[in-house]
């Protein structure tokens, strides 16, 4: 045994306890500076080739060995888990986040997206510009590749969603470091509103019935003023211009490096010819009452379509961006008491006394690791906050009594 005068900590690591440093944490401290080898001499700065920096972080632990330690095979066990078993999350979300450094963990938040949102993302490292964090988006059931995949450098990125559905944001930082950072998750509209009159408002969306029940609505009736210009909602090509039928006046337009086509219909004008290249904003038509809304008011009907069929447009142009509230700021740097029996998300019942480990702070309460190593939310007046890391493990109660219990 190596005896120093003191303990000392690195990266919020601790060595050493009571002046002692065992050969169990010598051989951590040496496990420690080889980890932080691979970040200082080989920084990774983004995409590089096919593999994201995730994977590029694995296969340098794999090239030394480290994949083979406890440690190392705890940060990439952390990596899988945080896609079998995340946190359900409602957008607009906002979190503050912090990774403690006594462990490898990984975040996993789970939120629905439809087609046609662009959702976008903020991710600022509290106090600590080098802290780096992994982070990959996923489509739910699918842990192999990732469908955005961020540069460790970014602080804002955005995903346009081509497939309703479940999608998971994985965050993981390198081993043995510990950080706070900020992660914030809006839903803005992935195309350009298709009207410029600063009064047109959707007043008639997908799936209304027509004709007495007979068929459905495939779009969404934007009323304007007569004439007003219907754009381009985003850069394509021109792939119709039609006129009669239910539509009557209308124009097709195909959306650049996108299996879209978008449909303009009723127009009282048609300003454009198939084949025409156009961008973002330029004039298509002027809104008007043709077809069979000549007895309705004027209005643009627009449609938004792929290979496979409609789908709801309202998504692709929806002008009410909803962004997450506030949240006020608590320190995450401690760790978590439960103050009073109560439920944690996933129906765990949190017993009295126990020490939780702070994952991250959201609208809904703590995302917080119970004993047996599960993540959950637990309500703010469940617990509070320990300053300062605790060391005995006597407070903590067994996953017998964390974990297992349900109502």
């Amino acid at each position: 045994m190596l005896i120093l005068n003191n303990s000392f900590t690195i990266s919020g690591f601790s060595f050493a306890e009571e002046g002692a440093l065992t050969m169990k944490n010598t051989s951590t401290l040496f496990l420690f500076i080889a980890v932080m080898a691979i970040a200082c001499s080989s920084p990774i700065k983004g995409i590089f080739g096919k593999k994201t920096p995730h994977e590029q972080y694995a296969d340098k632990l794999d090239d030394r060995d480290l994949d083979k330690t406890p440690e190392g095979r705890q940060w990439l066990a952390a990596s899988q888990k945080a896609l079998i078993n995340p946190i359900a999350i409602d957008l607009p979300y906002r979190q503050q986040g912090y990774f403690h450094a006594d462990k490898a963990r990984a975040l996993g938040l789970e939120f629905n997206a439809q087609a046609g949102e662009r959702i976008s993302f903020s991710l600022n490292r509290k106090n600590d510009p080098a802290l780096m964090l992994y982070t990959d988006l996923f489509k739910s059931g699918s842990s192999k590749d990732p469908v955005l995949s961020i540069d460790t450098s970014s602080t804002q990125f955005s995903f346009d969603i081509a497939e309703t559905g479940k999608y998971i944001l994985r965050l993981q930082p390198e081993l043995f470091r510990t950080g706070e950072y900020s992660l914030t998750i809006s839903i803005n509209p992935s195309l350009g509103f298709p009207v410029t009159d600063p009064k047109a408002r959707v007043e008639s969306i997908w799936g209304d019935r027509r004709d007495g029940g007979k068929r459905k609505h495939e779009g969404i009736d934007i009323f304007a003023k007569k004439g007003s210009p219907a754009i381009a909602a985003t850069d394509g090509v021109v792939t119709g211009v039609k006129e009669g039928g239910l539509g009557g006046k209308s124009v097709w337009m195909k959306v650049n490096d996108k299996d879209i086509y978008l449909y303009y219909a009723h127009l009282d004008k048609q300003l454009v010819e198939q084949g025409q290249t156009v961008k973002k904003g330029d004039v298509l038509g002027l809104v008007g009452n043709t077809g069979n809304a000549r007895h309705t008011p004027s209005h643009l009907h627009f449609g938004v379509y792929t290979s496979n069929g409609p789908i709801n447009p309202l998504p692709f142009v929806n002008k009410e961006m909803q962004s997450a509230p506030d949240l006020a700021y608590r320190s995450l740097s401690g760790y978590l008491k439960v103050i009073k029996k109560d439920k944690a998300s996933d129906g765990s019942i949190l017993i009295a006394n126990t020490l939780l480990v702070p994952l991250a702070l959201q609208t809904k309460g703590y995302i917080a690791e119970l004993p047996d190593g599960q993540q959950v939310i637990v309500p703010l007046n469940a617990v509070q906050l320990i300053k300062g890391p605790v060391r005995s493990n006597n407070a903590i109660a067994s996953s017998k009594d964390v974990g297992s219990k349900r109502s």
